[in-house]
């Protein structure tokens, strides 16, 4: 399942509220913030079996559809089969990921962001409710 949004607002101090089940077979799920599919502020992108660091998750960016260099979390609280809840915060000068866990990702606004005007959601996970306040 997806979500794609396009031509809302999202201003400095606002929070998304992404609430969703992980599927059992799941490998890897992604949120993107930005302005569109080629300017991607934030690419928030868990993976349960990375072929690098296995359980981890990747942020980036996507200027002009190239992507900077990651990120990488090896906090990793997602669980196959689990409800999970979490939030992402647009800082201004950086995105704020708030885990299930409490555990907190700061992302810097590589693309000089003044507002998020472009969200997905895509990737296994099957969502089930987003608030953005």
């Amino acid at each position: 399942m997806s979500l794609e949004l396009h031509n809302m607002v999202m201003k400095c101090g606002d929070v998304m509220k992404i609430t969703g089940t992980i599927p059992d077979d799941a490998e890897r799920f992604a949120v993107n913030m930005g302005s569109s599919t080629d300017q991607i502020g934030l690419h928030f992108n868990p993976r349960f079996n990375d072929g690098t660091d296995g359980e981890v998750i990747i942020c980036n960016s996507k200027r002009d559809g190239c992507w900077d260099s990651e990120q990488r979390d090896s906090n990793f609280p997602f669980s196959k089969g689990v409800k999970v809840k979490f939030s992402i915060t647009f800082k201004g000068d950086n995105f704020e990921i708030q885990l299930p866990n409490d555990h907190k990702i700061e992302f810097p606004n590589r693309l000089s962001l003044v507002q998020v005007t472009y969200i997905s959601v895509h990737g296994d996970f099957k969502l089930t409710s987003f608030k953005c306040s």
